[in-house]
């Protein structure tokens, strides 16, 4: 089933959407989830509905929360998800519409969510099943099924960078995770194959094996896009693309594929000397080529320690050693990033990061107040602020730093699990047991199994006798 757009709509669903926009704006959102669905019954591929319902639905559950409607939501849910399940290999289009009563009562419900996405992708409507995703990697940022995805349907859909961005984030905090180092490595393959002639891939006018003049060359790289490959397999695509390039010098982008496939047969110098003569092109002054030649040298580091050997009886020293090698050489490059790029936030975000794993807490405190105006990185650099504060005592900056990262929250994610959590240790730190306990309260609500809320909220109550 192909998604539509308003444009595509009878004239009768034009105005009942319209009914639910304006019900909308002016706040009556319980009316305009009651026209959107209406629409969606009949036309259950208009994306820009769906999505303005999703919009209402998390506005009238942001209003009207409380304890007592998420128990009922959930309770009342149960039924509609095994039915939905079922509506799944019998008519996905029906699933669809089940997930939405789901959604009505919990819109942030995962089980609906989960749904949605199961549905849509059965129907081939992408950014359907996109807009679920988004949500649930929201909610879990560290779900890497999710966030593989989420990442793999923008990238069929022409967003291969934002792909990209979610698993290069996901990569940072797993990086030995080789799942997520697997699907970070194709979804670059991809975008490098796509650069210069995605717009024909978009419009369906075009092919991956059109962008590319040389057919043999598109047939090598779809190979390397693949996300399991024998040592053997990378071994002659080295020695394919080097004989490219003996005719095609000025290919960076075989050049950066070479690169690529020296780094994941862990030959770092040569894949380093091939960077090297991207960065001496026209194009080389490219902050994100930078980021990847220092991504390269730390996996050096990286490898070093895999080659240690754990019964040595220095073992811990020499991990000790490469780690303290891998750091001031991720500082160092990170400074010259941001003497390059001074006005890149997100450069600024890492150099305060590295900063803080240092030990190095004013330079960590300087850098997170200059990448705090990077909207995508606020929250998280409001948090990294609170740490500092708090390493410093100085706990009433820490917990005014954590309520205005709350504020930016709309949605109670892991982001925001571990804000609340935050909260409620600066106020324990601070002697305020009553707004510490309450924080935890608000995580025991929906995650009972986080961290020690339990242990915390639960031995409250019992000290009350």
């Amino acid at each position: 089933m192909a998604e539509k757009s308003l444009t595509d709509l009878p004239r009768d669903l034009r105005m009942m959407y319209t009914k639910g926009n304006d019900a909308f704006q002016r706040d009556n959102f319980d009316y305009a989830i009651a026209m959107f669905n209406q629409v969606l019954l009949r036309e259950p591929g208009l994306y820009e509905c769906r999505k303005a319902l999703r919009i209402a639905q998390l506005k009238k559950a942001e209003i009207g929360k409380s304890i007592f409607k998420k128990i009922l939501g959930g309770a009342s849910s149960s039924p509609l998800i095994a039915k939905g399940e079922l509506a799944l290999h019998q008519n996905p289009t029906d699933a669809l519409g089940i997930a939405e009563q789901i959604l009505n009562n919990d819109p942030q419900s995962s089980a609906g969510h989960r749904l949605i996405v199961k549905a849509a992708t059965t129907l081939e409507m992408p950014n359907t099943a996109i807009l679920s995703l988004e949500i649930l990697h929201t909610r879990s940022p560290q779900d890497k099924q999710t966030a593989i995805q989420l990442a793999n349907l923008l990238a069929n859909i022409g967003e291969v960078k934002r792909g990209e961005k979610i698993l290069a984030d996901l990569y940072e905090s797993m990086p030995y995770d080789n799942d997520v180092a697997s699907a970070l490595k194709d979804i670059s393959a991809r975008k490098t194959l796509n650069e210069g002639g995605y717009e024909a891939l978009a419009d369906g006018s075009g092919s991956y094996r059109d962008i590319l003049k040389d057919k043999e060359e598109a047939a090598t790289l779809e190979q390397q896009n693949r996300v399991q490959k024998s040592e053997d397999t990378a071994a002659r695509l080295i020695r394919e693309g080097e004989a490219r390039l003996k005719t095609d010098p000025n290919n960076l982008k075989l050049v950066r594929s070479l690169a690529e496939l020296y780094t994941e047969k862990n030959e770092f110098e040569k894949a380093l000397s091939y960077y090297d003569r991207i960065k001496a092109s026209d194009v080389g002054n490219d902050p994100s080529l930078d980021q990847k030649i220092a991504e390269t040298k730390s996996r050096k580091f990286d490898f070093q320690i895999s080659k240690l050997d754990p019964n040595a009886d220095d073992y811990s020293d020499q991990v000790a050693l490469v780690q303290a090698e891998k750091q001031a050489y991720q500082i160092a490059e990170c400074q010259k990033r941001v003497e390059k790029f001074p006005t890149d936030l997100q450069i600024r975000f890492e150099m305060g990061r590295l900063y803080f794993e240092a030990g190095k807490i004013s330079e960590a405190i300087q850098e997170f107040q200059k990448a705090r105006a990077n909207p995508h990185r606020e929250a998280a650099t409001l948090n990294y602020l609170a740490q500092c504060y708090a390493k410093r005592n100085m706990f009433d900056m820490a917990a005014r730093a954590l309520q205005d990262a709350l504020k930016k929250k709309l949605v109670f994610d892991e982001e925001k699990k571990e804000l609340t959590y935050n909260l409620g240790t600066i106020f324990e730190k601070m002697g305020k047991k009553e707004e510490a306990i309450e924080q935890h309260k608000q995580i025991y609500e929906i995650d009972i199994g986080y961290k020690d809320v339990a242990a915390k909220v639960e031995g409250y109550y019992s000290g009350q006798g």
